[in-house]
């Protein structure tokens, strides 16, 4: 059977799409290209296509997911096969603005959560590679 659309977007509201389309390319390529005021488009380099918009009175989802404004929609982003490669990738979206939310999964899962600047979770994920 035929499917019914193709992929376009993966969309993140938030108050400051620009900031935020900036963080992300930083973290996994691309350059923003704002279409709108409130309206800024990522295409990722052999990634999906990320876009961001403008919500005025946005609310960061919840860290842990405990009700309320849960955690909604996260990314997963392969930051290497093993912990040094995850270490330094660490450093890097903290330096980048990127909050820890639960670094213990580390252990147990193979990934580490975070918040982006404007509080939408993604996690750092040890993939091995073949």
């Amino acid at each position: 059977m035929a499917p019914v659309a193709r992929f376009r977007s993966v969309v993140l509201d938030c108050s400051d799409p620009l900031a935020l389309a900036g963080f992300y390319a930083a973290l996994v390529g691309g350059t923003p290209r704002a279409e709108e005021d409130d309206w800024v488009v990522l295409e990722v380099p052999d990634g999906p296509r990320l876009a961001f918009n403008r919500e005025p009175g946005h609310e960061p989802p919840a860290w842990p997911r405990d009700g309320g404004n849960a955690q909604q929609v996260h990314l997963d982003l392969d930051a290497g096969a093993t912990w040094e490669e995850v270490d330094v990738a660490h450093a890097r979206v903290v330096a980048l603005g990127a909050r820890p939310l639960d670094l213990a999964e580390r252990e147990e899962k193979d990934f580490q959560v975070y918040a982006d600047p404007a509080g939408h979770p993604f996690c750092l994920c040890r993939i091995g590679h073949p």
